[in-house]
């Protein structure tokens, strides 16, 4: 699997370099996410790892808190906080902070992100992921651009754990009050399942997945004396500093280990950290 991931991150690069619209050998990178994608500067975390090897690849976000997927193209922002926005449904006429962003650059990568919750319940992945990865692709100016989906990882929430939502909420069609998830009764299982819904998401839009949820769980389950977590489901700057290396090593090819930069992680912890993302 590893090499197989690899090879496809290959391709996405010698695209990017040979067939890039952009000007001069820039690879434009853009991750549409929500507070998962962003807490402790991920994003710019990643920039100054690449700044060490690989300073043409630009790393650029859209990412709101609580902002699902599918509410990227369908929800106007009308106030903000650091930590929650208020929004409305987008009318007619109108274009989402996400859209403009998109329309900016012929992007090379887009990395895809969503809660871990909202893959877990088959009729939302089905009604409300798949359609929003879908309409993304749409309107995404390069026809060669690449899409990586963020695989996320389990809440700290106490088991057994079983989320749902009302039927309503994702479909009209839908015939039964709610839609859940299954009933997870423990860690391993909740991890293989959260898995198994990204890997049917990427299979079915033609999507790159990343690791980060088999990451988190072997820093769990091995070393927790690191933290990953700053509350129940967002990542702490370990685990931040984890995703960044993840996608350092898929964005590049190289191993985060060889990288110097640990930001404000102590160097063990760093050289840990980014040893996990190379394996």
């Amino acid at each position: 699997m590893k090499n197989t991931v690899l090879i496809l991150i290959t391709s996405i690069l010698l695209s990017c370099k040979s067939q890039s619209k952009n000007t001069g050998n820039e690879i434009y990178v853009l991750f549409i996410g929500n507070s998962l994608t962003y807490f402790h500067n991920m994003p710019q975390t990643l920039q100054e790892m690449i700044n060490e090897t690989n300073p043409n690849i630009k790393i650029e976000q859209s990412t709101f808190p609580g902002m699902p997927l599918n509410g990227h193209l369908s929800e106007i922002i009308t106030s903000r906080t650091e930590n929650e926005i208020s929004t409305r449904n987008k009318k007619e006429s109108e274009k989402t902070e996400t859209e403009k962003k998109i329309a900016e650059k012929k992007w090379d990568i887009i990395v895809l992100q969503t809660g871990s919750v909202s893959v877990l319940i088959p009729e939302n992945r089905e009604f409300k992921i798949n359609k929003a990865i879908s309409d993304i692709k749409k309107i995404v100016a390069n026809p060669r651009c690449k899409f990586i989906l963020f695989n996320t990882w389990p809440s700290k929430d106490r088991y057994p754990k079983e989320y749902c939502y009302p039927a309503i909420l994702i479909d009209k069609s839908i015939e039964k009050s709610k839609c859940c998830s299954p009933i997870m009764e423990n860690l391993r299982q909740e991890v293989n399942v959260i898995n198994k819904s990204y890997e049917t998401l990427a299979k079915d839009n033609n999507l790159v997945k990343s690791s980060n949820g088999t990451k988190f769980f072997e820093v769990i389950t091995k070393y927790p004396e690191i933290e990953l977590y700053d509350d129940d489901s967002h990542p702490s700057k370990y685990g931040s500093f984890l995703n960044a290396c993840i996608f350092y090593q898929m964005l590049t090819g190289k191993k985060a280990s060889e990288l110097t930069f640990n930001g404000e992680i102590e160097p063990e912890k760093a050289k840990l950290l980014k040893y996990i993302a190379d394996k």
